[in-house]
């Protein structure tokens, strides 16, 4: 298979083929069950985080240097020049000059698109506010394909903020490529997907709905992506009340098929009980750790030709 994705820069998922999709995915397979210790030798990554992050930064630099890759990098922009007024072009220039390719974070939305306008190098989106995350919905793609064994004709809900959830924008986008796969949207009326993630579903003929209660659709689900009600956004009483309407228990799970999973990108807070740890549907520590194999994945396909 061609590599068609060599010297570019990935920041959204819509920038991807479903062809180049698959050719991600199955690049990640190969290297979860054969790791190559020099696939990335004497690359250098640059890992810029004006927010903060655990794992898309660790992942990507653990994916650079268990490749034979090095890092460079900060993970606090307060420890930048940007702290004096430097602009985030001018600092993507010069984070340019000494790296192969760029993973950035960074709080305003189009930013790493504007960075990779700026730099000439690969550029990887790391989220720009509540825009996208194309990684991790590689990296989600990847595990329910893990789990489930297909990416087609699946029952999916998002569950909590879809409106300011990048993970979810992207996932969502992604999904347009899987029309018979079934999409179930589960949040309050203030935090639901946004218009233009509901368009792009709509044009691809993928179907959606809105809902309230999660408890009532676990019977026909096969994943549920689990995500964070911000506690900022709400009074202190109304967070009380959406906080339990949007949260998961390994009760509530009875119901379920056995084959369900349970996925959320992290960090959680309260929204999934640690008692669901315990059970067979778990499944996003797993999905964690497949930022490894994706992301060693990703970086192999933009820094080598072949």
């Amino acid at each position: 298979m061609t590599n068609t994705l060599y010297g570019k820069s990935l920041i959204s998922i819509g920038d991807l083929t479903l062809t180049e999709i698959h050719l991600i995915l199955k690049r990640a397979q190969q290297l979860k069950d054969k790791p190559q210790l020099d696939l990335l030798k004497h690359k250098l990554l640059a890992t810029c985080f004006f927010e903060p992050s655990t794992r898309t930064r660790l992942s990507f630099e653990a994916a650079m240097k268990r490749s034979g890759g090095d890092v460079i990098g900060f993970a606090d922009s307060q420890s930048t020049s940007s702290k004096k007024g430097e602009s985030l072009q001018d600092t993507m220039r010069m984070v340019a000059a000494y790296s192969d390719a760029i993973v950035v974070r960074h709080p305003a939305e189009g930013s790493a698109r504007l960075a990779a306008e700026i730099a000439g190098k690969p550029v990887i989106n790391a989220g720009d506010g509540a825009n996208y995350h194309p990684s991790q919905t590689l990296l989600d793609l990847f595990t329910i394909q893990e789990c489930q064994g297909r990416l087609d004709e699946l029952h999916i809900a998002f569950v909590g903020d879809l409106k300011y959830g990048r993970t979810v924008h992207s996932l969502a986008q992604a999904l347009c490529h899987f029309p018979k796969t079934r999409v179930y949207c589960v949040s309050p009326d203030s935090l639901n997907m946004p218009d233009s993630t509901c368009e792009d579903m709509r044009n691809a003929g993928l179907r959606f709905s809105f809902h309230k209660n999660l408890q009532d659709l676990l019977p026909k689900l096969d994943i549920v992506y689990m995500t964070r009600l911000q506690k900022e956004r709400f009074d202190a009483a109304e967070f009380q009340k959406l906080r339990s309407q949007f949260s998961l228990t390994a009760d509530m799970l009875d119901v379920a098929k056995s084959s369900l999973k349970v996925l959320h990108p992290l960090p959680r807070v309260d929204e999934i009980d640690v008692s669901v740890d315990h059970t067979g549907y778990a499944y996003y520590f797993q999905q964690a750790a497949n930022g490894l194999c994706v992301r060693q994945a990703i970086l192999s396909l933009l820094l080598n030709p072949a």
